[in-house]
C-alpha cells in the first residue's frame, strides 16, 4: 500500500493534528477531502477528544467549510456510552465538559450523582477543583474510575496540552488508583462496528492519524490500513523507536494522500 490508497473504500480520519491543528486547517486538508469525494471514498471523522459533543464537532467542521453530518462523527464518548450501557451504569460523577455531559445525560446517565457507580473522566477543558476533589473523594471511597481515552496530550500549534492521560496521572498520584477501563482508541471496536455496518472488510478501510499509540495501534489491531501523518504529535524519530508494529503508509500530511 502507498499514499494513493488504491482499493480503499472508506477512510477514518483523526481530527486534532490530522485535519486541523488548534483552530487552523492542515494545509491541503480540504483538497484531500474533495479527492475522497471524487474517488468515491467514504470519509468519517474519528476522535478521542471527548471535550465536545457530536453537534459541536459538526458545527466546528462546517465552520471550516467541511461538509459534515452527525453520522460522519465517531467519538470516544460513543465508545464510553456503549461500555457504560453494557455495564448497566446509570449514575456517575463526571470530570467532563458540558458537551460530554450533555451526551451522557441524553443517554440516561447522570453526571453529578452524589452516590455514583463510577467516576467518569473525559477530556475536560472546563476542569475545576470541585470536580477533581469530589472525584478523588469518591475514588477513595472505592468508586471505580473509567476514562474516555488514553491520550496524554492534545496537540496544538503551541505544543502539547494536558489531555486525559495527564489527568489520569494526577488522579493516580492523588488516590493511588488506576482506571478499571479506558475506552476510545486504540480499542478496535471503536472502528470495527462502523466497518461492519458499512459492509466492508477492515483491509478495505484506512485509519489516518497522527498518534502512534492510539490511531496506529487501533488500525493495526483492527486489521485496517494504517496511515501515519506527521502533521500532529508523532515524528519520524518517534516511529523509529515505536514497538507497536509496522505502519503501512507514512506521509507528512493528508495533502499527500489519494494523489
Amino acid at each position: 500500500m502507498n499514499s494513493k490508497l488504491e482499493g480503499i473504500k472508506a477512510v477514518f480520519l483523526d481530527l486534532d493534528g490530522t485535519i486541523y491543528l488548534g483552530g487552523e486547517l492542515i494545509p491541503g486538508a480540504i483538497d484531500f477531502l474533495d479527492r475522497c469525494e471524487s474517488n468515491g471514498v467514504q470519509r468519517y471523522f474519528l476522535s478521542n477528544n471527548s471535550s465536545r459533543s457530536v453537534s459541536q464537532y459538526v458545527t466546528k467542521l462546517q465552520n471550516m467549510n467541511i461538509p459534515c453530518s452527525n453520522e460522519d462523527v465517531l467519538l470516544s464518548t460513543h465508545d464510553l456510552l456503549s461500555w457504560l450501557r453494557n455495564e448497566g451504569v446509570s449514575r456517575t460523577w463526571a470530570i467532563a465538559t458540558s458537551g460530554m455531559c450533555e451526551m451522557m445525560e441524553a443517554a440516561g446517565i447522570t453526571t453529578r450523582d452524589s452516590d455514583p457507580e463510577y467516576v467518569v473522566l473525559g477530556y475536560d477543558t472546563e476542569i475545576n477543583y470541585e470536580k477533581i476533589s469530589t472525584a478523588s473523594i469518591h475514588i477513595h471511597r472505592g468508586v471505580p474510575l473509567v476514562a474516555s481515552h488514553p491520550d496524554k496530550v492534545c496537540p496544538s500549534p503551541e505544543g502539547g496540552l494536558p489531555d486525559v492521560g495527564a489527568y489520569l496521572a494526577m488522579l493516580k498520584v492523588t488516590t493511588g488508583k488506576d482506571p478499571v477501563h479506558i475506552t476510545g482508541k486504540p480499542n478496535p471496536g471503536m472502528i470495527l462496528h462502523k466497518i461492519e455496518e458499512l459492509g466492508y472488510k477492515p483491509e478495505e478501510c484506512a485509519m489516518v492519524g497522527d498518534r502512534l499509540y492510539t490511531d496506529m495501534e487501533m488500525a493495526i489491531r483492527a486489521g485496517c490500513v494504517s496511515v501515519l501523518v506527521l502533521s500532529g504529535e508523532a515524528t519520524l524519530e518517534d516511529y523509529a523507536v515505536w514497538d507497536g508494529g509496522k505502519v503501512n503508509v507514512v506521509v507528512d500530511s493528508v495533502d499527500e494522500l489519494l494523489r
